[in-house]
């Protein structure tokens, strides 16, 4: 997903929940899993279909989160599982097949998509697109994407992915679902920190 989406989601799943400061240290953390280091991770971003890797990634930075000695080491860890949450729904094959049981013409509108359906979520043809290097690099370079695009496999992270407006019409539920996830994703840490048995931890994590 395209920094400036990663940005509006984040304003909007919790932007009113949380501080101004936490959400800037919020986004700067997601942000930088887009970094040449976490670009050469491909669990940060759910590619590859490594799921079980992804996950596992998800549920360390949020008990990072949740034993972190001051806001600002939660506020990152929560940052970087964000990221990758986000990632999910543009990197894969959920909205598709989410529309699945829908013509084109009777699609529903994009918030309606239900991001955290779990027959979806668990679907035998769930994938997240294949990363092919060296050359799904080169796409990187906008003249250069269409022709490399036809070069590369279907199941090709430059073929399944809903990055941004140009990739298509599937964008908005994406983002959408994008949305319902990261908001779930606050519940399930705040949740995990009021198990700790510390108030004072939440409302630090809020910054309110």
């Amino acid at each position: 997903m395209e920094a400036v989406y990663h940005r509006q989601v984040l304003r909007r799943a919790i932007g009113g929940r949380v501080s101004a400061r936490a959400l800037a240290a919020i986004t700067a953390a997601n942000l930088d899993q887009d970094s040449l280091r976490g670009l050469l991770h491909p669990e940060y971003h759910f590619d590859n279909s490594l799921f079980a890797q992804s996950l596992t990634y998800i549920e360390g930075r949020r008990a990072a989160a949740v034993s972190a000695p001051a806001a600002a080491a939660a506020w990152e860890a929560f940052g970087r599982l964000s990221h990758g949450a986000q990632d999910f729904y543009s990197h894969s094959n959920y909205v598709p097949l989410w529309l699945e049981p829908f013509s084109p013409e009777n699609w529903p509108a994009p918030p309606m998509i239900d991001g955290l359906n779990r027959d979806i979520l668990n679907h035998p043809r769930l994938f997240t697109g294949r990363i092919y290097l060296p050359l799904e690099a080169l796409c990187l370079f906008p003249r250069l994407r269409p022709l490399v695009k036809r070069l590369l496999p279907r199941d090709s992270h430059a073929w399944v992915n809903l990055d941004g407006p140009a990739t298509g019409p599937l964008f908005p539920y994406s983002l959408e679902a994008a949305v319902q996830r990261t908001a779930a994703e606050l519940d399930t840490t705040l949740a995990a920190i009021k198990q700790t048995g510390n108030p004072s931890a939440v409302a630090a994590f809020l910054d309110r």
